[in-house]
């Protein structure tokens, strides 16, 4: 292991803490990547010296501390819009989230510890790092539901109009590519540690190239579309009192001059105040706008939008049982200019204590309740599905936070033509939006499909194949997009393996990890 600086070997539980903070200014907004690269690489450069796998696990463990409260304190602010528990609970929960997501970099220190045996350095350590994080990775996406936010390879995706690094994920997939990421990271920290700086400085400038190389050529499709962000507030996102004003200014954004040319219009995840299905005691339609009568609301929704177009909106189902609502949930509808309901998607990967309040049992004594509006739990769906509809081209739906999920965002056996990810980013902070819009980027490229993004106060975004952002709309402006949407491209490699990809790739780094070490010691035993 090359030496590392005096300060850092004497304290490497503060260096662990400091490299996870440093390792989070990689993601948006701050997008500070060369910094994040060396964070990172200074956790296996720790856990690879470190005394045992326990220490190495520790060093992890305080280095996911930091790295996740940083990434992750959006997640505060939703706790400003809750009555029902104190704000100052939001300062709290972002840190003991990150007590638990702190678990899988302590499993990739460790691992790094224990396959590297206290030995490795320069070009077995970068390896065996970036498929242990690969795979910890990969790791977090699903155990326990899964929190796929803020993958390290998001570090390594280039501004609104170029894709940077992040154009090799349809051959590499998310989880790979922040495997990369941390190839490159331990890399650059070789060289400099090493002092070559020739090699390093040549290094980080083929980076910065690749970071910055402009976008393939844009293609243009052919189906219009009209892509709504009202500005809706989440402070009066759920006051009644708002619903028909709410209702009046999506409506007057969605207006055009030529009724006869075909369009998609694309409304956000909450985007409706009604249910839109019939069949509940009337005392649920009580609280609607369109005078309690769900055929109503569907009407004027379908004379909003106008002839030649279909709608594509946010709206909440429910689910009945024994004349009251059992559950609910998180839909998407869509709607022809007669107002016929004509598909819908419910969104399946819910956010645990957002959409429902796990180990209810346990915690709704105590006094705790959901982040979302509402005492009855949201139900999932059954998962990816593509929405044929007809003219208006197969659309494959996700909902919000389902966006984030590497390689579960599209039915693979029915391709769409677009992804479609209505959201309310409200509650997300200053830090939440970018982040997710640059995941919603990552889906783009990985899938080769463009993702078309409806918020209620922003960022909504249209997203080529590429990952490159054609237009959008900043946040909290109440404004519209108008344009066609764009082609997709070929299925990529990503697309026809899914996660079996990265992990292939990740197998393969530890493997080369073994060979380049053994070449190494053969070496230096001669």
């Amino acid at each position: 292991m090359e030496r590392l600086p005096a300060l850092i070997g004497r304290y490497p539980r503060l260096a662990a803490l400091l490299f996870g903070l440093l390792a989070a200014t990689g993601f948006p907004p701050l997008g500070l990547w060369p910094l994040a690269l060396l964070g990172m690489a200074g956790l296996f450069h720790l856990a690879a010296g470190a005394q045992s796998v326990r220490r190495a696990a520790l060093l992890g463990w305080l280095f996911g501390v930091a790295h996740f409260t940083l990434a992750n304190n959006w997640i505060a602010t939703a706790f400003t819009y809750q009555a029902e528990m104190p704000q100052w609970l939001g300062w709290i929960a972002v840190p003991l989230l990150a007590l638990y997501l702190a678990v899988y970099p302590a499993l990739a220190a460790a691992a790094v510890r224990w396959l590297g045996k206290g030995t490795a350095s320069g070009l077995p350590l970068a390896l065996l790092a970036a498929g242990a994080w690969t795979v910890s990775e990969w790791l977090r996406s699903w155990v326990f539901t899964g929190y796929a936010w803020d993958p390290f390879g998001l570090a390594l995706l280039g501004p609104f109009d170029r894709p940077g690094l992040a154009a090799l994920l349809p051959w590499l997939g998310t989880y790979a590519l922040s495997g990369l990421a941390v190839l490159l990271g331990v890399g650059l920290w070789h060289l400099l540690a090493s002092r070559r700086w020739l090699a390093g400085g040549a290094a980080l400038v083929l980076m910065t190239v690749g970071m910055y190389l402009p976008a393939p050529q844009q293609r243009d499709g052919t189906l219009a579309y009209t892509l709504i962000q009202p500005d809706i507030r989440q402070e009066e996102l759920d006051d009644p009192t708002k619903f028909e004003e709410q209702f009046q200014r999506i409506a007057r954004l969605t207006a055009r001059a030529d009724p006869r040319e075909r369009r998609l219009v694309l409304w956000p995840e909450s985007g409706v105040p009604d249910y839109l299905r019939d069949g509940y005691p009337q005392r649920y339609y009580d609280r609607m706008t369109a005078g309690g009568d769900p055929k109503f609301a569907r009407f004027r929704i379908g004379r909003t939008i106008g002839p030649n177009s279909l709608l594509l909106t946010g709206a909440v189902d429910l689910e009945i049982r024994d004349g009251r609502a059992a559950g609910a949930r998180n839909a998407v509808t869509a709607l022809d200019s007669s107002g016929r309901i004509v598909g819908g998607y419910d969104k399946a990967h819910l956010v645990p204590y957002g959409e429902y309040l796990a180990l209810r049992w346990l915690l709704e004594p105590l006094g705790a309740t959901r982040l979302v509006a509402g005492t009855i739990d949201f139900w999932p769906g059954p998962g990816p599905r593509t929405l044929d509809l007809g003219a208006y081209g197969r659309a494959g739906i996700q909902i919000c936070y389902e966006i984030v999920f590497s390689g579960q965002v599209a039915d693979r056996a029915n391709r769409p033509d677009y992804l479609f990810n209505p959201s309310n980013d409200g509650w997300f902070g200053s830090w939440g939006p970018p982040q997710h819009l640059a995941q919603a980027r990552m889906r783009a490229i990985e899938e080769g499909l463009p993702v078309l993004r409806s918020t209620t106060t922003g960022i909504s975004a249209v997203i080529d194949a590429q990952g490159v952002v054609r237009q959008h709309i900043p946040m909290h402006r109440a404004e519209k997009i108008e344009g066609v949407i764009p082609p997709a491209a070929a299925p990529t490699l990503f697309s026809r393996l899914g996660n079996a990809l990265p992990l292939a790739w990740a197998f393969l780094a530890l493997a080369a990890s073994v060979f380049a070490s053994s070449v190494a010691m053969r070496r230096r035993s001669r």
